[in-house]
């Protein structure tokens, strides 16, 4: 009868021949099994994020912030990782608005970190245990052991009271101004400058520049607020964009062109003029532009280049979430001292009328005064805000 293999009794001598037979893979899986075990693999554990990819991960991260913090909260990034070993590390710095409710910020916290989370995962980092510190809660990402990001967040609740603000006038508790800075999409060094700045700054691109896409892609990524500069018809016709607004246009070609500019300028939320003192006091096209903001939910600032415009009267009447520029230009001469001069009018009349909007350019002579004015807003019980946060 046959036997069962199965059944065949194994002796002591079979097995060690068995195992002498088998020695060279089996060492080998065991190797291999420790390693993956104790290091999860030399060669993984060597592979290090390039500086472009952690950027790239740095952007995507201001990115989620951006779409989860309250509006007028402020989001800066450094980008600092290099090649070094281990070297430094890029960091994300945000500030939340303050919110008089401590429920609130606490809520508007926990919505930041979960959003930040889903990147954080997305690239396999991991995070260090949080350190909150008073009004600062940080924290520390990794990418196989090594430090890639440092994220600051700051939240402040703001005071319940005018008096403890330090400024006893009504009309200056909640007082806000909106900063846009026009002419973006030509010059990237200028772009960077502003991107240095720490604010809730509004960012007016061009269309069909070198740089429009890029900048404005950028600018959102970083936490700035965008939106689409509108090329117009001026009187004088001073250095016109190559295609612009006109009077005379018919509904549908000022529907397309408006339509190519916003192809150009990704992740805008609102429209302003650049010039447009012909265009803007004619009712006309008014009446043809304003349905494009609106059909779009994007909102509509004046920038009151002529007392003649017709603009926000106009929007108004569509029912487009609109304002005006109601303080001067910052920068009709862009000096620093002028500059200055004007950003302080522009804060005085925030604290008169509640609310301002001014408009400046991205000269060098502006940056220099907003980087030395703006820290001293909110001691003169100003909140500076995004645009969006000034139309009604």
């Amino acid at each position: 009868m046959a036997r069962k293999i199965d059944s065949v009794p194994r002796s002591a001598d079979y097995f060690r021949i068995k195992a002498t037979r088998s020695a060279p893979f089996a060492v080998l899986l065991l190797c291999c099994s420790s390693a993956v075990l104790l290091t999860g693999c030399k060669k993984k554990e060597e592979r290090r994020l390039s500086p472009s990819q952690i950027h790239q991960i740095t952007r995507d991260l201001a990115a989620a912030a951006s779409s989860a913090v309250p509006a007028g909260s402020a989001i800066k990034l450094t980008q600092g990782a290099s090649n070094q070993q281990p070297g430094p590390t890029d960091t994300l710095h945000i500030v939340l608005k303050n919110d008089s409710s401590a429920n609130a910020n606490r809520a508007a916290l926990a919505k930041l970190v979960q959003s930040l989370d889903t990147v954080v995962t997305r690239n396999h980092l991991t995070q260090d245990q949080p350190i909150q510190t008073g009004d600062l809660f940080r924290l520390r990402l990794r990418h196989s052991g090594v430090p890639t990001h440092e994220i600051e967040i700051v939240t402040r609740a703001t005071p319940a009271s005018g008096a403890e603000s330090g400024n006893s006038s009504g009309k200056t508790a909640g007082a806000k101004l909106a900063i846009i800075l026009d002419d973006l999409g030509s010059d990237r060094a200028a772009a960077e400058a502003i991107f240095d700045l720490p604010y809730p700054l509004t960012i007016s691109v061009l269309p069909n520049h070198e740089h429009s896409i890029d900048i404005a892609d950028e600018a959102s990524s970083r936490g700035y607020q965008v939106m689409l500069h509108l090329p117009m018809q001026s009187i004088a016709n001073e250095t016109p964009e190559a295609r612009e607004l006109r009077p005379g246009m018919p509904a549908a070609e000022v529907s397309a062109l408006v339509d190519q500019f916003l192809q150009n300028v990704p992740r805008v939320v609102g429209v302003n003029n650049h010039q447009g003192s012909r265009a803007t006091s004619d009712p006309a096209l008014m009446d043809e532009l304003m349905p494009v903001p609106r059909d779009r939910r994007l909102f509509y600032i004046d920038s009151r280049t002529t007392t003649a415009t017709v603009a926000y009267d106009t929007a108004q009447s569509f029912r487009v979430r609109s304002a005006f520029r109601n303080v001067p230009f910052l920068d009709d001469v862009a000096e620093v001292p002028a500059v200055h001069k004007q950003l302080e009018l522009a804060l005085r009349d925030a604290r008169l009328k509640g609310e301002a909007i001014a408009i400046g350019h991205p000269h060098a002579a502006t940056l220099r005064a907003l980087r030395e004015v703006l820290p001293q807003a909110q001691g003169q019980g100003v909140q500076l805000v995004f645009a969006s946060e000034l139309v009604h």
